[in-house]
């Protein structure tokens, strides 16, 4: 994939949710909720500050994030749908 997210931006890959409950009762497709955690896929080199400095940003490719449900814009590359969204929208890393 030959894709570079611009500035402050992300692009993440959702991590599917379990098939079935801690019960183990089996959640079918048409009642499961887009996961809200995923892994980040590429970085922008991060924000600049008015006077032209950089922010570094605080992910790197690979780590595991948690957004807010209704972050980012979904785009499809090469048949993958992933979401690109500004890093404000990240919510934390997982440990």
């Amino acid at each position: 994939m030959a894709f570079k997210p611009l500035h402050d931006r992300v692009l993440v890959r959702r991590v599917e949710s379990e098939e079935k409950t801690k019960g183990g009762l089996i959640i079918p497709d048409s009642a499961k909720e887009k996961p809200s955690e995923g892994e980040i896929v590429a970085c922008g080199e991060g924000a600049r500050k008015d006077s032209g400095e950089l922010i570094e940003m605080a992910v790197k490719a690979g780590d595991r994030v948690l957004f807010g449900k209704w972050s980012g814009t979904e785009i499809t590359i090469d048949g993958e749908e992933l979401l690109i969204m500004k890093e404000s929208d990240i919510l934390g890393k997982m440990a």
